[in-house]
């Protein structure tokens, strides 16, 4: 199916669409031979002054003179159709004579119907497969110059697709592999007919004996057996399809593992605790230093244990460490690729001294939990039936323990078997076994030790029932 193909001349030049007529000399040619120029036959001026020509292309325009510019003939079954062009006043322009046939072997065939005054036209309406050649010649009143024709045959494609790059979602970003793998990078695209595929690094083209590239219709493939770090850099792909094209960018960053830090200092030692510095590795790997690993090992048994992971600054400070042993220390530098195969060691051990420690226990003095009898709960009144047992009770404290002396009426109650008086954990009571009412009356419990006494009394009522 024919397709529309896009032509760009330069300022002398034109480019026009097949099958037209038209006073101009915008013609194609097929695919035999080059294009050879046309001659032309220069009108006879007019009277009046002659305007320079104009730098697009216009009308086939004939001055008011007896003479008239040939035209060239159009192809075979192609109707002429004359075109307008600027009249003088009171000038009607003559019909034009015949053109001149084409040489043999060519054929030269007007495109655009009327004079174009842009310097860009489409030639469509072409057939894909077929070579062309485009002529331009440039035409003002004065009449037609000399024509300019392409030096090579343009070959007439179809462009079905746009040449389009589909970049992998892992591949927008810094593309990062470890010395001595493989590199395997594959691009699809889109273009039709196929596109041109072209790959360059860092502005230059790749070396085909260390990075190998193969295209298909639809993708392309980079291939780097063994990467090494000078493959970093920056890899453009380009796909073509004559004027149009599409570009991607791939960061790649070959990478190993970095080298030890290049110096350790033991700064200090005091306590349990030891100051280290160090300074950043000489070859950080082609890859930035991410950080660093810290160790430590008894001088004794030489077992090497890690402090710290991951960390960030070039210097630290290692605690905890066991009074009376002496400790060497390494640090290791760690990028993406991990750490580093040796260590920076300190030249110097951290020895943690002996202090002589003696134990004085602290001195508390005696608290002094003397108190006098206090009564923490009263006796209360009662009233009981003859006959009947009943109790008193109250509570007291005081330091030294106090001694509890019971009363009745104001008199001590000594050894009566009718009371029994008990004292357990600062609780007193009182039993009175089958009173009668000569037992009423005021009782009185009093505490006695040597810092005072105390008392509390309540009144015991004795009732005969009726």
């Amino acid at each position: 199916m024919p397709a529309k193909a896009p032509i760009k001349k330069s300022p002398a030049a034109k480019t026009a669409p097949a099958k037209a007529q038209t006073d101009s000399a915008v013609v194609a040619e097929p695919v035999q031979d080059p294009p050879a120029s046309i001659p032309v036959e220069a009108p006879t001026p007019a009277p009046e002054p002659t305007p320079e020509p104009a730098p697009e292309v216009t009308a086939t325009h004939s001055t008011p003179s007896s003479q008239e510019d040939p035209v060239p003939e159009p192809a075979p079954d192609t109707p002429v159709s004359p075109t307008e062009s600027e009249k003088a006043p009171e000038v009607i322009e003559p019909p034009p004579p015949e053109p001149e046939a084409p040489k043999e072997g060519q054929e030269w065939i007007a495109v655009n119907k009327e004079p174009s005054v842009s310097t860009r036209y489409k030639i469509q309406n072409l057939t894909t497969g077929d070579k062309i050649s485009v002529c331009v010649k440039a035409v003002s009143k004065a009449g037609s110059s000399a024509p300019t024709a392409l030096e090579n045959f343009v070959q007439i494609r179809e462009i079905v697709d746009r040449p389009k790059i589909s970049l992998p979602r892992h591949l927008r970003q810094t593309f990062v592999k470890h010395v001595g793998e493989a590199v395997n990078l594959v691009i699809p695209f889109q273009g039709k007919p196929r596109p041109q595929v072209h790959w360059t690094k860092n502005g230059q083209p790749l070396d085909p004996k260390h990075a190998s590239v193969r295209n298909t219709e639809s993708d392309t493939i980079l291939f780097i057996r063994t990467a090494e770090r000078k493959d970093s850099g920056t890899y453009e792909l380009t796909v073509q399809i004559d004027s149009l094209e599409d570009k991607a960018k791939i960061e790649i960053k070959v990478a190993e593992r970095p080298g030890p830090p290049k110096s350790i200092k033991l700064l200090d030692v005091w306590g349990f605790n030891a100051a280290l510095e160090w300074t950043p590795p000489l070859d950080d790997g082609n890859s930035e230093i991410t950080g660093y690993t810290i160790q430590k090992a008894d001088k004794k048994t030489g077992e090497w244990f890690t402090v710290h992971e991951h960390y960030r600054q070039v210097n630290c400070t290692v605690s905890d460490l066991i009074m009376g042993n002496s400790y060497y220390f390494r640090v290791f530098s760690e990028n993406l690729c991990g750490l580093s195969e040796k260590a920076a060691v300190t030249k110097d051990f951290a020895s943690i001294k002996k202090s002589g420690i003696s134990y004085k226990p602290p001195v508390y003095e005696d608290r002094n939990f003397a108190e006098a009898p206090k009564f923490t709960q009263l006796l209360s009144d009662r009233t009981t039936t003859t006959g009947y047992s009943t109790k008193l009770f109250c509570c007291v404290r005081g330091s030294p323990k106090p001694k509890i002396v019971w009363m009745k009426n104001q008199m001590e109650i000594r050894e009566d078997p009718k009371f029994r008086c008990l004292v357990n954990q600062g609780v007193c009571s009182l039993e009175i076994r089958k009173p009668c009412p000569f037992d009423g009356g005021v009782y009185t419990c009093k505490a006695i030790n040597s810092l005072g006494e105390a008392t509390v009394d309540c009144r015991l009522d004795v009732k005969v029932p009726q």
